[in-house]
């Protein structure tokens, strides 16, 4: 269930993620716009994000315990954030076009959504803290819903 108490991994994982997006503020695609996004999807987002925040910071089971097989979980989430910065750095340096922002990065489809769920989901699977693991779920579900949906409205719009 989880340990209460301060993480400060958790709080590296909200820098991490954060402050991106608040470059972003400042950085958006041409013609972006979250007109149409979907209520039921940007619930479940808003609802993930809020949960994922606050279990990164309320549970202590986040920070290292020392190297066991179990670590790798912890890597592989910090694995996954490294891609997103990178992600980041890629889109920061393109011409911030819609399909920019809605890249692939190896392979892996709406990085700019999927990376952070996916860091979020093995964190918490690392801290075997179901909380996390059900935050990142919903965060999933809504975010990473929201991105292919507008994917898929401009792939639309490019055969028109």
């Amino acid at each position: 269930m989880g340990h209460l108490g301060f993480s400060w991994m958790g709080l590296v994982f909200l820098i991490l993620l954060f402050l991106p997006n608040l470059l972003w503020t400042k950085a958006q695609p041409q013609g972006y716009s979250p007109q149409g996004e979907s209520k039921v999807l940007r619930l479940f987002e808003r609802t993930g994000e809020t949960a994922c925040s606050g279990c990164a910071l309320l549970f202590q089971d986040f920070n290292p315990q020392g190297w066991s097989l179990w670590s790798l979980w912890l890597a592989g989430s910090l694995l996954l954030m490294l891609l997103y910065e990178l992600w980041w750095i890629r889109y920061f340096h393109s011409e911030r076009r819609l399909e920019d922002f809605y890249s692939s990065l190896m392979g892996i489809p709406v990085a700019g959504a999927t990376l952070p769920v996916a860091a979020f989901l093995l964190l918490g699977v690392y801290g075997k803290v179901v909380w996390m693991v059900l935050a990142a779920l919903a965060l999933g579900v809504g975010h990473i819903g929201i991105h292919l949906r507008h994917r898929r409205d401009l792939k639309n719009s490019f055969k028109k």
